[in-house]
């Protein structure tokens, strides 16, 4: 059996270097004028914290991140299908790797692992834009039972 965990650490900066490459063609502005320096390291405490939700089993890590991020990027003026993209970006890539390097018997487990924790952040992230916009509180999904059983 492979680790994800173990995909994930040894293709850190291919999926790094992928995803960057990927959020800069798609031209999101506020990524563009950010400069690829800058997305490289948000692509990289993003990875990190992808890692340690699925190393952990817990998501917090990633729904508190991603409610903070949606406060900070709203307040910066960035449109939330931008900051979407740089999480869908890192999940392809992720993805890619992944299934490159775990048998088939087992993608189910391990893109499901990282499946499930994108999801997460992202519904704390686009629950919190809407909430933001609207000036209204947007309940999150109870993606709990998804994630139980892990190890």
């Amino acid at each position: 059996m492979i680790d994800p965990i173990a995909v994930l650490d040894r293709e850190a900066d291919a999926i790094i270097t992928e995803a960057a490459a990927a959020l800069e063609r798609s031209q999101q502005r506020h990524y563009a004028e950010a400069g690829p320096q800058a997305v490289r390291e948000r692509m990289q405490l993003l990875l990190g914290l992808v890692r340690e939700s699925v190393s952990t089993h817990d998501l917090v890590p990633i729904v508190e991140y991603s409610t903070r991020l949606a406060h900070e990027r709203f307040d910066a003026g960035f449109d939330i299908r931008e900051v979407l993209t740089a999480f869908n970006v890192l999940e392809e890539t992720i993805w890619g790797k992944v299934l490159e390097a775990v048998p088939a018997a087992e993608f189910a487990n391990a893109i499901g692992l990282v499946g499930t924790v994108f999801g997460a952040g992202r519904d704390a992230l686009s629950c919190t834009y809407v909430s933001l916009a609207s000036k209204q509180h947007v309940p999150s999904l109870d993606l709990s039972a998804l994630f139980r059983g892990g190890r």
